[in-house]
């Protein structure tokens, strides 16, 4: 009989052995989702394995636990650079059910991490994670799926950000369009920014007299992916402007730190967002139709099918409001960091109150009303 304490070395060896297995990773054989690929077992184990950790891969992801646990220096490295003290956190989460998934100039993947940045970066955060939701359709291409994810992490790179946890689900066939994705992102804003508003409103700072800014040519996104779906006889180069702006943002808070509020331009377009400033604020929103950048095959496409550029979405362009003294160095700024289609585009004034007003070319006014209904669903 061995002795006890012999017993428990033994039993020591053994779990330090156990302890240094490294298993093989499942393999993903299918070429298409199934519903085992949600199930939780070992087809979902292959399908997180082979695509998303695959593609992902950073040291927070590999932590394998069920959230992604990241160092908090980034807040407090922010908290210290603020000229008046103090960092806040921003929080922003949204869904993408675009249709088709993919399109001219990038795909529902990098529409969700550029999405999700940029309405952080209007908020005056610097993005530091996101995280990523996946519902699948039953048949959908392993290789379709493989190539959003693979857009997602280059779009994420590109930003500078990381995606550090996620969950997928598979619903049967015909119960979804083949994927839908929900992105989340955390980011640190400075108490610089006078648009970040801990108490009351966002619009609280702008005056009359600040200029509108817009970071570049409008209507480019929903053209594009409408003429994708191919269901109008009509074609035409048109891409998708899809892209992280907090870049740009960064570059325009330095060289306008007094800009008083941001916004990116999605559904709704340039139209809806001037609209929910006006509203805001009270004033006037008064804007220069040919200051306003439409590229020519856009607006060529609007035109052929009857819909306003203003209302059209854009996915990879921002507004922004900023005193009148500092716009020509705030749009060199943007020019010089990228944007160089950027434009001044309008201005505050008191009249019409909580109304948009475009001047037109011909001298003439006409109102910029609020959207009604949606002329192009399934846009974002």
């Amino acid at each position: 009989m061995q002795p006890k304490n012999r017993l428990n070395t033994n039993e020591a060896k053994v779990n330090t052995n156990i302890g240094r297995v490294r298993a093989r990773p499942f393999r993903l054989l299918d070429d298409y989702v199934t519903l085992q690929h949600g199930s939780g077992g070992k087809a979902s184990a292959a399908l997180v394995e082979q695509v998303f950790f695959d593609a992902y891969g950073n040291e927070i992801l590999g932590q394998g636990g069920d959230s992604g646990l990241f160092a908090a220096d980034a807040v407090v490295k922010a908290a210290a650079a603020s000229a008046h003290g103090g960092a806040r956190l921003a929080m922003s989460t949204d869904s993408y059910v675009v249709n088709p998934i993919e399109f001219p100039g990038g795909n529902i993947g990098d529409l969700a991490v550029n999405g999700t940045i940029n309405d952080l970066a209007v908020a005056g955060a610097r993005p530091l994670a996101l995280t990523a939701s996946f519902i699948l359709e039953e048949g959908l291409e392993i290789a379709t799926l493989r190539r959003i994810v693979a857009s997602m992490r280059t779009a994420a790179d590109a930003a500078g950000v990381s995606i550090v946890a996620g969950d997928t689900k598979v619903v049967p066939k015909g119960a979804g369009d083949q994927v839908y994705i929900t992105t989340a992102g955390v980011g640190v804003v400075s108490s610089d920014y006078a648009g970040a508003a801990t108490a009351g409103s966002v619009y609280a700072n702008i005056e009359v007299g600040d200029r509108i800014l817009v970071s570049g040519p409008i209507a480019d996104h929903g053209m594009a992916v409408m003429l994708a779906r191919g269901d109008l006889a009509l074609a035409a180069p048109i891409e998708s402007d899809t892209r992280a702006v907090n870049g740009l943002v960064e570059a325009l808070l330095e060289a306008a730190p007094g800009t008083r509020w941001m916004r990116d331009a999605t559904r709704g377009g340039l139209g809806t967002v001037a609209n929910e400033l006006a509203r805001g604020t009270g004033f006037g929103v008064v804007l220069d139709d040919e200051s306003i950048a439409v590229r020519e095959m856009t607006r060529g496409a609007c035109d052929m099918l009857g819909i306003d550029p203003l209302y059209v979405a854009n996915e990879g362009t921002f507004v922004a409001v900023v005193p009148a003294e500092q716009s020509e160095a705030a749009l060199s700024a943007l020019h010089a960091a990228g944007a160089s289609e950027a434009r001044d585009i309008g201005s505050i004034e008191d009249e019409p109150a909580a109304s948009v007003v475009l001047v037109t070319g011909f001298g003439g006014t006409r109102m910029v009303d609020m959207l009604v209904g949606d002329p192009l669903p399934r846009i974002c």
